[in-house]
């Protein structure tokens, strides 16, 4: 699997870590992010299947090949693209901090392209993106993608999902599945039992494949 703008490699260290034998591939195109992702890998004992690449998700497909990353050469693409509006949120002046957190509607759809081009076929696209973006994630999606599942994250039952997590699959037809939303926190500001669960590693997110 892929994970792109891996940054130091959280989220696709956890999941080499918990489905043994994965070969996880980290992007990433900050180059300090990238070393400490290595770095990561190599003292979480994962060096073996999980590897850092220093790449843009926007470069051509020649420069993803060259990396060992070849048309329809994975099963799972991870990703976490640029998600603040920077119509409507400050953007930062530093501009490595820019390119990680500021991306638009445009952005969105060129990282998907991304990832439909690495994608054999039926395999999966997992990714989160702002709440009050669904409408924008959806028809990113569906040339190439379709069995759009869909998991709102809310803060506490009394907030809007701020975050949506996503997966989809390449070349399906299926419809659209809308799962009950995942809350973080109860009313006193404490996980609640369902965040603890999946933090613990009893359970996993109701959107997992795997």
């Amino acid at each position: 699997m892929v994970d792109l703008g891996a940054g130091v490699g959280a989220a696709g260290l956890a999941l080499a870590q918990r489905v043994h034998g994965t070969k996880v591939v980290l992007v990433e195109i900050n180059a300090a992010l990238a070393a400490l992702a290595a770095e990561n890998a190599q003292l979480n004992g994962l060096a073996a299947r999980v590897t850092s690449v220093l790449l843009d998700v926007a470069a051509p497909a020649a420069a993803f090949a060259a990396a060992g990353l070849g048309p329809e050469s994975v099963a799972r693409v991870l990703m976490n693209p640029p998600f603040n509006d920077p119509a409507r949120q400050r953007a930062s002046p530093d501009r490595q901090r820019r390119l990680a957190h500021a991306g638009s509607a445009e952005t969105l759809s060129v990282w998907i392209k991304a990832a439909a081009r690495l994608l054999a076929p039926h395999g999966t696209v997992s990714m989160i993106w702002r709440g009050d973006g669904l409408a924008e994630v959806l028809p990113a999606l569906a040339p190439a993608f379709g069995a759009a599942t869909v998991l709102p994250v809310h803060p506490t039952d009394r907030e809007p999902a701020g975050r949506v997590l996503v997966r989809a699959s390449k070349g399906s037809r299926a419809p659209l599945v809308l799962l009950p939303g995942f809350v973080l926190n109860d009313r006193a500001g404490c996980p609640t039992s369902q965040a603890r669960s999946v933090l613990r590693g009893e359970t996993v997110l109701p959107l997992s494949e795997i």
